[in-house]
């Protein structure tokens, strides 16, 4: 079993020494006086949740990684600049009936603890057996590494083996990113990979919002842009070290009025490597690096959202990007509160 799915393996037996402990928010007076200038359609997350690093940024006391995994959801969604999350883990197995309902449990408790707080939704990475279309030459693949998959893009496996368990719990959750591995350059063009999105999206029930993300610039092409128009999908802005950057695919996509929603997921620098950067930045409790471009692009972004009258804004950060993507999320927070013409709210925090 992956490293990734152990943590994971069974949410209704917990593991952690501590499990009876209850896991609280930790909310710095900055950021709560901050969030009160955020407008309610913009929704900062990060990608997962369960790091012991974030003592004294989301998180009040120690917690281990299996207890914070478990439980911790309650505590996050309790933070004000935290509305949303995306659910890394059901990228390597689709999430089970009673996983979902634990989380939505979960969200339940911390609404009914922070009732004042703006909507919190969950973002969910779609099963690998879904998004790649040839398997990397890795060896978790086995004798499948290198080969193209006949379940990519697979409609029927989608609806049957990983959206089905989500239909009793739509109000709590939100996008679903179908992140496309990066392919071999050359083994799929823009036709054939667009023609069978299309046909994919077709497929879809129209009870959740669809964003999809690619990794192979070459692939990033009017026609992806015109598909995902078409079924109203969204393409996902992604900072990530082998993409342009924000701002060259924001050019590339044009106006965003056609947009049912807007997501970004800031993942990875120029041309770095994941397992350097977690490295580097364990246990995500710094702002090591940060990527002034990056903030920049974001900026950018959102006043593209405000000209097109778009809404339902989710930004991903993840810890890999600068440090902490607590920390990541906290500068642009303030930056948005500061800089930008966005319309107050009024909710009390």
């Amino acid at each position: 079993m992956s490293k990734q799915l152990a943590l994971f393996d069974d949410l209704a037996t917990p593991r952690a020494e501590n499990a009876s402990a209850v896991v609280r928010p930790y909310v710095a007076t900055e950021d709560r006086d901050i969030a009160g200038r955020l407008p309610r359609w913009l929704h900062l997350g990060t990608s997962s949740w369960s790091f012991p690093g974030w003592q004294g940024l989301v998180w009040a006391g120690h917690h281990g990684v299996d207890e914070l995994a478990q439980t911790g959801l309650q505590a996050y969604a309790q933070h004000p600049l935290l509305r949303t999350v995306s659910v890394d883990r059901s990228y390597y197995r689709p999430l089970r009936a009673h996983e979902v309902s634990a989380y939505a449990e979960q969200l339940e408790t911390a609404r009914t603890k922070a009732p004042l707080l703006p909507p919190f939704k969950i973002v969910s990475k779609v099963w690998e057996e879904i998004t790649t279309a040839i398997f990397p030459k890795y060896p978790r693949y086995g004798l499948r590494a290198g080969q193209r998959n006949p379940s990519f893009l697979d409609a029927s496996r989608f609806i049957d083996e990983v959206l089905a368990v989500y239909l009793p719990y739509a109000e709590q959750f939100g996008p679903f990113v179908f992140e496309l591995a990066p392919m071999p350059k050359g083994s799929v063009d823009d036709v054939t990979l667009t023609r069978r999105l299309a046909s994919f999206l077709e497929a879809l029930p129209p009870a959740f919002p669809w964003a999809f993300e690619l990794r192979n610039e070459e692939l990033l092409t009017p026609r992806w842009f015109a598909v995902l128009r078409a079924y109203r999908a969204a393409h996902v802005f992604t900072y990530w070290t082998a993409m342009p950057s924000l701002r060259v695919q924001l050019a590339r996509h044009g106006s965003l009025a056609s947009a049912p929603f807007v997501l970004a997921r800031l993942m990875l620098p120029p041309f770095t490597r994941y397992a350097d950067k977690k490295a580097e930045f364990a246990p995500f409790n710094r702002r090591i690096i940060p990527q002034s471009e990056m903030q920049d692009d974001v900026l950018d972004l959102l006043r593209a959202v405000l000209e097109a009258n778009t809404k339902d804004t989710f930004i991903l950060a993840n810890n890999k990007a600068e440090g902490s993507a607590p920390l990541t999320l906290r500068a642009l927070a303030q930056r948005v509160a500061g800089d930008l013409p966005f319309a107050c709210r009024d909710a009390q925090v």
